[in-house]
């Protein structure tokens, strides 16, 4: 199966409640279809240096930011396939490149220490990033339920629904199952919007009608500022669950 690796385009996020998740879904009707995916659970790995430089610089919202991850669709072993992804962000335009390999040698690379396994011009990206980034480990795995959406006609719209958004920063593995801390409360969901010039019209429409802002929403960043980040309130919460 051949797999897009190369991705430009700006990702609007809003935060919906499960009342305007439905709204939505009734808004898309006719006009949005979802893929032949269908419902997924993503699993992700986000690389970081020990006092977690990506994560800190991002959350200062910088002009430009960076990232890099594996991510799977479903639980694996170590012959099955996942992508490498190395995620990039400037001036509100997001630049995504990608390969596929196959999670032992992933693993191998990036989280062992390991050469790079081939030649590629993105596995050279890779690489210079993680020599960049010295010390780079896996920090968290984060996993969460989506709805993905194309349009039925010829615009390059897609549409994203995730929800149950689950953290931990143990057990980094794409071979273990679902666990950890959620992230959001029970009954939102985060709608992400990906296009490469505007917004369709209908769209506008629905977010103006029904009250819903954009939002600058990181599921790792979240992830880091309530359960990772040295302040006072997570300080209190790993001593009482110590």
């Amino acid at each position: 199966m051949s797999y897009q690796t190369v991705f430009k385009r700006y990702e609007i996020k809003y935060l919906l409640d499960d009342r305007q998740r439905d709204a939505l879904m009734k808004a898309m009707d006719g006009r949005m279809k979802i893929d032949r995916f269908g419902h997924t659970i993503i699993r992700n790995i986000y690389f970081d240096t020990d006092n977690y430089r990506l994560i800190r610089t991002s959350l200062d919202k910088p002009v430009y930011k960076e990232k890099l991850r594996i991510r799977s669709y479903s639980q694996v072993n170590g012959d099955d396939e996942v992508f490498v992804e190395l995620k990039k962000k400037y001036e509100s335009v997001v630049y995504k490149r990608r390969i596929v390999l196959p999670e032992s040698k992933a693993m191998e690379w990036l989280a062992e220490g390991g050469k790079q396994p081939g030649g590629s011009q993105i596995e050279n990206e890779i690489e210079y990033f993680r020599n960049f980034y010295e010390g780079l480990k896996p920090k968290v795995f984060l996993s969460y339920g989506r709805e993905a959406f194309y349009p039925l006609d010829d615009s390059d719209t897609r549409i994203t629904l995730d929800s149950n958004i689950i953290g931990r920063s143990s057990g980094l593995s794409l071979r273990q199952g679902i666990y950890g801390t959620p992230i959001l409360e029970n009954g939102m969901n985060i709608l992400e919007v990906k296009v490469s010039s505007s917004l369709p019209m209908w769209l506008i429409r629905f977010l103006r009608a029904n009250d819903i802002d954009k939002t600058s929403f990181s599921k790792y960043g979240m992830y880091y500022t309530d359960n990772l980040a040295d302040n006072p309130d997570n300080m209190k919460r790993r001593l009482r669950y110590a």
